[in-house]
């Protein structure tokens, strides 16, 4: 339940920090516009022109815009470097852009200037020469280098991969016990140790408890038989045949480790049935 509940909230963190970085770039570009639209009013109502329209602000590209307008019209750059940083700044846009004043009918650029946080690289040249009246179209381009909101991109993304890592750990966690637990499944109770033949072990409550191969294949025997007494031919044969020299008191001796093994619980006893052979007697069964 736990790991259900920590999935579904990192599900929804990754999906809120797409749609935020969707929302950022819409709300960037809303900003932008609105800031342009700003400026363009600005400058037309420095001319004492309420009347010509400013046209729909175009999106270029993520981060460059296009403002334009019905009416030709003369612009001074000292007005223009002031409108524009005063617009941006109020909707809280990124100090690092170009501004370029473009010229309608050949494409040429009439005016540009760079503006930075870092003052050596502003550059705003031919201040107070007037661009004699024309079809302008002004176009304003944000550093690639000092893209809008990068911290706050960096700490989205930051946040969405750590979560995709954590949701592949737990995944991977998730999978590993839902394994243990099928393989923690697979015992034969023997009073009260728990018997694992496919992983040579006995635990008894907490306590683990390895054993060997033969102890092992010994034990799978007597837990397949309880209380059923098996000769010590049979015994030998199956756990030595085709496995190794037999010497005659090796199977005595691992007999006697496995009672070693199994004496904390005391309803659980390896007994000697003398010339014969041994029995699991397993007293609560």
């Amino acid at each position: 339940m736990k790991y259900r509940c920590t999935i579904k909230f990192l599900i929804i963190i990754l999906f809120a920090g797409l749609v935020s970085c969707d929302t950022e770039q819409s709300n960037f570009s809303e900003r932008t516009k609105i800031a342009l639209r700003d400026a363009g009013n600005k400058l037309l109502l420095s001319q004492r022109d309420s009347t010509s329209l400013i046209l729909p602000v175009k999106e270029l590209d993520f981060n460059k815009f296009r403002l334009t307008f019905n009416h030709p019209l003369a612009i001074n750059p000292d007005h223009l470097v002031t409108y524009v940083d005063a617009s941006l700044r109020t909707l809280k846009l990124p100090e690092h852009y170009i501004v370029e004043v473009v010229q309608c009918k050949d494409r040429e650029v009439a005016y540009s200037y760079r503006m930075s946080e870092v003052l050596e690289n502003t550059i705003v040249p031919c201040i107070g020469r007037y661009l004699p009246e024309a079809c302008y179209e002004i176009e304003i381009f944000f550093d690639k280098n000092e893209k809008p909101n990068s911290e706050s991109r960096f700490l989205t993304w930051f946040i969405i991969g750590i979560s995709l890592l954590f949701l592949l750990f737990l995944g991977y966690k998730i999978k590993l016990k839902t394994k243990t637990n099928e393989v923690s499944e697979n015992y034969e109770a023997i009073g009260s140790f728990k018997f694992y033949p496919e992983q040579n072990k006995l635990i008894e409550e907490a306590e683990e408890i390895a054993l060997s191969k033969k102890e092992c294949e010994l034990l799978a025997l007597f837990v397949e038989r309880p209380n059923e007494v098996i000769k010590r031919d049979e015994l030998t044969k199956k756990v030595w045949e085709d496995n190794g020299v037999f010497v005659g008191r090796s199977l005595d001796t691992y007999i006697s480790k496995l009672r070693k093994k199994l004496h904390a619980d005391t309803s659980v006893k390896l007994i000697n049935i003398h010339g014969v052979g041994y029995k699991l007697e397993i007293y609560n069964l």
